[in-house]
């Protein structure tokens, strides 16, 4: 949660014009800094500095629930507890298809599919609700340059041949898919932690990563001594910051790794 966006917990917005000129956007950024940095940054009194530290800090600090609690949470929810994958053994199997509110991880040998299903769920996911879509938009970060908006478009005229019989419909579609071409481990990190805003602003109910796998395995050879811990704290990060977003705004996030037979 220490990447929520400063606009999003209560500060004013000239406050946090003035905090982001000095590159403090989220909550990290603000935590980071000292009370006398931030009473030269802010021209705040300690006391007042004192009480946006309080603020932030609640803001940003994971909620202590019941069980009960987050079983009624759900419960309660007007909006479907999954995004179903059309295909129906497999959303048996997942006991209703991929969840909301959660981190789903496939893996597989090359060339099994992973891509193409990742593909499918874009298009399953701008759907309308009463087709067993989320209507919103999809946010593809795509680390390989597997993504291919043609078989993105093929898959919707081939699944869906009466829902998608205009051309209209299909650049719909293809248009709320939102593509990022992030190629190290780094940028994947930075896209992830920028994407807050995005999502409220675009509507965004779908998040893919394919793959985390491709970056990591080109930047760590485990062999070296301290890559593990770093390959392990990066993945760490990422997977704490998609779950954050995941359970904040109630969408699932999809990442897609391999394995090797």
């Amino acid at each position: 949660m220490s990447s929520k966006k400063l606009r999003r917990v209560g500060l004013s917005p000239e406050l946090c014009d003035r905090l982001n000129r000095h590159q403090i956007v989220t909550c990290k950024d603000f935590l980071c800094l000292s009370p006398l940095e931030l009473m030269k940054i802010t021209g705040l009194s300690y006391r007042g500095v004192h009480e946006l530290l309080r603020v932030v800090s609640r803001a940003c600090a994971p909620q202590m629930q019941t069980a009960y609690e987050v079983k009624a949470q759900r419960s309660a929810a007007l909006s479907p507890a999954f995004l179903s994958t059309s295909l129906s053994a497999l959303d048996e199997a997942l006991r209703g298809g991929v969840a909301r509110g959660s981190i789903t991880e496939i893996t597989g040998p090359p060339g099994c599919g992973k891509t193409q299903f990742c593909i499918m769920m874009s298009v399953l996911a701008t759907l309308p609700t009463d087709m067993g879509g989320l209507e919103g938009a999809v946010v593809y970060i795509d680390t390989e340059s597997a993504f291919s908006a043609d078989r993105l478009i093929e898959i919707a005229e081939s699944r869906f041949p009466r829902y998608f019989n205009t051309e209209e419909k299909l650049l719909l579609t293809s248009s709320k898919v939102h593509l990022y071409r992030e190629l190290s481990c780094d940028e994947v990190l930075q896209r992830i932690e920028s994407l807050e805003e995005e999502i409220i602003s675009k509507g965004v109910k779908l998040v893919i990563i394919d793959s985390v796998a491709s970056v990591v395995r080109k930047e760590f050879d485990t062999q070296l001594q301290g890559n593990m811990r770093e390959r392990n704290k990066l993945l760490a990060r990422e997977a704490a910051t998609l779950k954050y977003l995941a359970e904040e705004f109630s969408i699932p996030s999809a990442s897609f790794c391999y394995y090797k037979l």
